[in-house]
């Protein structure tokens, strides 16, 4: 397992798991942070954060996302718990294969 702290964790939590984390996986490098801002300029923030990396997850506003440009990718997997303005509850699942990850929306009842 790997994690990155939340906003709402606590100072101990906070304190034991990094803001950020950049993961080998097979020949892909996926970045995980939990805060990536403001929607506007989102992709091209996270590229510059995470230049190595071919994708990047994130959370915080709960809202499913996933956004392509030039190879890059940035994909928020929703929430299980608190939908919040999502239309659903959602959780995401990323398939690494032949040097590549692909991301999907699974809608949750």
């Amino acid at each position: 397992v790997a994690a990155v702290h939340g906003n709402v964790d606590s100072a101990e939590l906070r304190s034991e798991l990094p803001e950020s984390i950049s993961l080998g996986l097979e020949n892909v490098v996926l970045g995980v942070i939990h805060d990536a801002g403001p929607a506007r300029g989102r992709l091209e923030r996270l590229r510059a954060r995470f230049p190595e990396a071919d994708a990047v997850v994130f959370g915080h506003s709960h809202m499913p996302l996933h956004e392509q440009r030039d190879g890059f990718q940035i994909f928020n997997p929703g929430s299980p718990t608190e939908r919040r303005r999502a239309p659903h509850r959602s959780l995401g699942r990323a398939t690494v294969e032949g040097g590549r990850i692909e991301f999907d929306h699974l809608a949750l009842p």
